[in-house]
């Protein structure tokens, strides 16, 4: 115990050291990014360990941006179409998350007088208690980009052997985090992780070099290294073990503190595939004509993902979010918390994957990714299983996002 106290000393001090001269951080401006087909990742966004990168300032509840428009429900294209009853339990389960905070306090205990059964009566609660925002880049622009990510199964088994060669990892013994919002307020949400060598923190190994770092923190074996490598990019995920038939869920714990890289844009870059072949199928694909390259491919992305087993007591609920609260299939997006309020309704206008027809509904904003970058920028989960797969794989649309907050909230500069 003391000399774990001692190196938790000497990794505070050394970070402070570290922070001494980036008392103020520059601001950095959210831009979209790359449409590739990008996944989510860990809910905390994570920087290496020397030096931390400052992020994007989170903005006040009152001030998301100057550039979002106070606007009405006339301007929400579908929403008097909307089924709202398939949105009602997302909304109540933001909620649960939200209701001890004071924005949410009134419009969250007004729920229970709401008929759930009728979609007109949630859709007059909404419109009685929320004002509607459109959501704007800086530059005015409102359009963005909007991917999709899933709950995947992979067969596995708890011991390694024959076609189960390929481990998912526990979080490990020697990976440290610090908290820097407890040392810088606008450092809120980062979490820098590392390890300790000597007096030094050092970065925490990336994908390429960290196997001989993760002996004993096997959690399943599986069966494809390419499936694995998916799983992590979506955050969490089902195994089946086999022998048992047991279906457990692995959920996502912890990262290794680098950045994620888009394997998709790599391809792209090395001019192997085009923008529009770089889905999750187009990918796969391309590893199956060039399996000699897997390995380049798969450690081009350093982020590595670390997991925690849960049982599944109940198949029919999803994972859950960085809101910390299961997400519902086709109501749940991840956002950009830097740019909007985690656990808010948003008005989702956007088309089917590879379609021109309109996908138009209520969503909740109840999950995070570290390629989910911008303002109107949001990541639809499609559900468990292989459909909703094939749908998040192919999913690269443009769409618009309005804002819904309570009444009682102020949004300045609009």
């Amino acid at each position: 115990m003391k000399f774990l106290f001692e190196q938790r000393r000497i990794l505070a001090v050394s970070l402070l050291l570290t922070l001494a001269a980036c008392t103020t951080p520059p601001k950095v401006t959210p831009t979209e990014p790359v449409p590739v087909t990008p996944p989510v990742t860990p809910p905390v966004t994570t920087v290496p360990a020397t030096p931390p990168v400052p992020p994007p300032k989170l903005a006040p509840i009152t001030n998301y941006s100057q550039a979002y428009k106070l606007g009405s429900y006339a301007d929400l294209p579908g929403w008097a179409n909307d089924d709202l009853r398939e949105a009602w339990p997302a909304f109540v389960n933001s909620c649960s998350a939200l209701r001890n905070k004071s924005e949410w306090r009134e419009v969250c205990a007004n729920l229970r007088n709401v008929d759930a059964k009728e979609s007109s009566a949630i859709r007059a609660f909404f419109e009685a208690n929320f004002l509607p925002y459109q959501v704007a880049h800086l530059d005015g622009k409102t359009e963005g980009l909007v991917t999709g990510y899933y709950e995947p199964l992979l067969k596995g088994s708890r011991n390694k052997g024959g076609i189960y060669q390929t481990a998912l990892y526990a979080v490990p013994n020697d990976l440290l985090t610090i908290d820097l919002g407890s040392v810088y307020p606008d450092l809120k949400n980062m979490r820098l992780r590392g390890r300790l060598v000597g007096n030094k923190v050092v970065p925490y190994a990336s994908r390429a070099d960290i196997l001989p770092f993760l002996s004993g923190k096997e959690l399943v074996w599986v069966d494809d290294p390419v499936d694995a490598f998916f799983l992590q990019i979506q955050g969490s995920g089902r195994v089946q073990l086999d022998g048992s038939g047991e279906t457990i869920r692995l959920a996502y714990a912890d990262q290794n503190g680098h950045p994620y890289k888009s394997i998709g844009r790599y391809l792209v870059d090395k001019g192997e595939l085009t923008l529009d072949q770089a889905s999750a199928q187009g990918i796969k694909a391309w590893i199956a004509k060039n399996p000699n390259r897997q390995d380049e491919l798969l450690n081009a992305n350093p982020s590595m993902v670390f997991f925690k087993e849960e049982k599944l007591l109940d198949p029919s609920i999803g994972p859950k979010g960085a809101l910390g609260v299961p997400l519902v299939p086709q109501r749940s997006i991840a956002i950009d918390p830097t740019q909007l309020p985690l656990g808010a309704p948003v008005f989702l206008s956007t088309t089917m994957p590879l379609s021109s027809n309109p996908l138009q509904r209520l969503m909740m904003a109840q999950d995070t990714g570290g390629a989910i970058r911008g303002a109107v920028r949001a990541d639809f989960f499609w559900g468990f299983g292989r459909e909703p797969g094939e749908l998040a794989g192919r999913m690269k649309q443009r769409g618009a996002m309005w804002l819904l907050l309570p009444k009682t909230f102020e949004m300045k500069n609009n």
